[in-house]
């Protein structure tokens, strides 16, 4: 009973402060001041259609995989025993956090080691790998490229100087580390206007990644800038959706490594929405904070981030401790809009561990707190390193 209680008191926390995140949106968005508002739409729709539809359609092709396939990381990890450390780095350079969390829950379970832990940080980039490879797929690839290499070497590192069993404690599959990815009812309704939006999205983000004026494929009604208000009104229902829905968030798996049992197609569309959700308002926030920086500040903020130059890939790596996705996901719109240098960009992505933090806090914390503290050097010495030879 105590813990129904709890439950409900987080989920109202939750909802309080997720509807604090949508009033402030709505507040911008409607704001007096013309060129806030139309700033803040423009935000929005720009988050939605270069981003948000992209990780739609990724995410929707990955979950499809893992169903038709049937990938059980059981198997995968008891066939492959000497191969632990690459398919956890592996696993960690998939976009979004789902594969690192996988990892996080099966060093706790007893069945990888320290050194996988370690590989699996170092490589994830979280929820910022989508807005990167959306926005510039070939520095994306690099950056993969790069991730993957060194959380493997550092991996293999750390485990000979440790050991496989470093810190580890066997744990059984607990009910409550379990997340719940269903809908309440009434937002799963909403699920019907979410695709409706989004089908016309996927050929909007298309045109917009090759930059085409989209607007001119609806004929007499282009004046009226159907692009903008498609990607404002996806964008906002996106936010209203995951500020009413307490179980917001990544797609969670248990300490059993295998996949939440689901009812077919129904609850792949839902994970589909909830986290593409996720990534939405987080990449909103951040070209909101970006634009709105510019457009009040006044000032140049190019030549403000040049003169901190030679500090700001360390800060970047800091950033990276900072458990979640929202920060990263703000310093990669840095990076693409050209105020901080590919070297931050490489630090922050080999040093920040997304939402895969979180379980590995709450399941192992001392661990987590030491293995994060590992991806501090190969980020540093990636990213000076870049710095001082590429830049």
């Amino acid at each position: 009973m105590n813990a129904a209680l709890i439950q409900i008191a987080e989920n109202k926390n939750k909802i309080a402060l997720r509807g604090g995140i949508l009033l402030s949106i709505l507040v911008l968005c409607l704001f007096p001041d013309e060129p806030t508002r139309v700033t803040s739409r423009e935000a929005l729709s720009s988050a939605y259609i270069s981003v948000s539809t992209f990780v739609a359609l990724t995410l929707a092709l990955f979950y499809a995989l893992e169903h038709i396939l049937k990938l059980d990381t059981n198997h995968l990890l008891n066939k492959y025993p000497r191969w632990h450390i690459p398919i956890a780095a592996l696993m960690g350079a998939l976009p979004g956090c789902g594969g690192a969390i996988i990892v996080v829950t099966q060093y706790v379970s007893g069945r990888l080691g320290f050194g996988s832990m370690v590989a699996v940080l170092t490589s994830t980039m979280g929820d910022a790998a989508f807005l990167l490879i959306a926005r510039e797929p070939k520095t994306a690839l690099l950056v993969y490229a790069v991730s993957l290499t060194v959380g493997i070497v550092t991996g293999y590192i750390v485990e000979k100087i440790h050991g496989r069993d470093f810190l580890r404690k066997e744990r059984q599959t607990k009910k409550e580390f379990m997340a719940r990815t269903e809908m309440p009812n009434v937002l799963g309704l909403l699920q019907y206007p979410w695709v409706l939006l989004m089908t016309p999205g996927f050929a909007l983000g298309f045109a917009n990644a090759v930059q085409l004026d989209s607007d001119l494929w609806f004929g007499g009604f282009s004046a009226y800038e159907p692009t903008l208000w498609i990607g404002f009104y996806g964008a906002l229902l996106s936010t209203v959706m995951w500020a009413l829905n307490p179980n917001s968030g990544p797609s969670i798996v248990n300490l059993s490594g295998k996949m939440i049992e689901t009812n077919g197609w129904k609850i792949h569309l839902e994970r589909v929405v909830i986290d593409t959700n996720f990534v939405t308002v987080w990449v909103v926030i951040a070209f909101l904070a970006f634009e709105l920086l510019l457009l009040w500040g006044g000032f140049d903020l190019k030549s403000v981030f040049e003169i901190w130059q030679p500090i700001i890939p360390f800060m970047a790596v800091l950033m990276g401790f900072i458990p979640g996705c929202g920060p990263q996901i703000l310093i990669t719109t840095f990076y693409l809009n050209g105020l901080i240098p590919l070297s931050a960009q490489l630090g922050n992505a080999l040093s920040n561990d997304g939402d895969a933090l979180f379980p590995a806090l709450a399941l192992a914390p001392r661990t987590a707190i030491l293995a994060t503290l590992y991806t501090a050097v190969p980020a540093l010495i990636v990213a000076y390193g870049w710095y001082f030879l590429m830049e």
